[in-house]
């Protein structure tokens, strides 16, 4: 049996199988299995990671690591740089709106961050660019009373989170990944970033930024899934 995939059958896993990333490095176990039409190499459950800043382990319980993001579903929105507008109200002093090129000339940050599936894969190490929620908080002049972020999207999606995951640092909205921009099938043209809860929280397709004093669970919370949605805790289900 092969260690590594067929390249001349699948030209398409040539770039993956060039990354010369920490995660190649540890790689001790690997396999491969169909992600979205292709293939996607998942992590041996013995791959060993250092432990995150706060002393959690870097995988969640439950959870195994994937070098691309799955595709998910979810009802689309337009994708389009074009019509893009996204919208920071709510509690705030001064409620703004930005359209594509507006946001780019808002403070940029890019981080690296896990994120984390409700369904059982991470995706480790990428490199996220955007801005962070609690740059947009700023700028708007967030009133004391707020206590949740409601990340809105198209058709009517939303993900409920607490102020302090939403403004924590690596919390972002963000447009692009390891440098590319996002595809329709993961948000494009800009998506939320939430990396320290499941990743059904990091809303594709943003629209909107709310700050609210109640919580208002939204899409998934309302259909059995955790109100909050801790990894390591395994929040996965309400």
């Amino acid at each position: 049996m092969r260690d590594v995939p067929d390249l001349e059958r699948f030209p398409a896993l040539q770039a993956t199988q060039d990354r010369r990333s920490f995660l190649r490095k540890a790689l001790v176990g690997t396999a491969f299995v169909a992600v979205g039409g292709a293939l996607a190499q998942i992590l041996g459950d013995d791959l060993v990671l250092p432990a995150r800043a706060d002393g959690r382990p870097r995988l969640p319980p439950g959870q195994r690591a994937i070098e691309a993001l799955k595709p998910m579903g979810g009802d689309e929105g337009d994708g389009r740089f074009e019509t893009f507008r996204l919208k920071v109200h709510g509690l705030v002093a001064k409620p703004f709106e930005v359209d594509y090129a507006a946001l780019l000339k808002l403070p940029q940050v890019e981080k690296q961050a896990d994120i984390h599936c409700v369904t059982g894969w991470s995706l480790v190490g990428g490199t996220w660019k955007g801005v962070q929620i609690a740059a947009l908080a700023a700028l708007a002049e967030v009133k004391p009373e707020a206590r949740f972020v409601i990340l809105e999207a198209a058709n009517g999606y939303t993900a409920n989170v607490p102020l302090k995951d939403a403004t924590a640092e690596t919390s972002m909205v963000t447009y692009r990944l390891n440098g590319k921009p996002f595809s329709i099938d993961h948000g494009a043209p800009v998506r939320g970033l939430v990396p320290d809860l499941y990743f059904w929280k990091s809303a594709k397709w943003l629209t909107g930024v709310k700050f609210v004093k109640d919580d208002q669970p939204g899409y998934w919370e309302t259909r059995g899934y955790h109100n909050h949605g801790d990894p390591w805790r395994e929040e996965r289900y309400g």
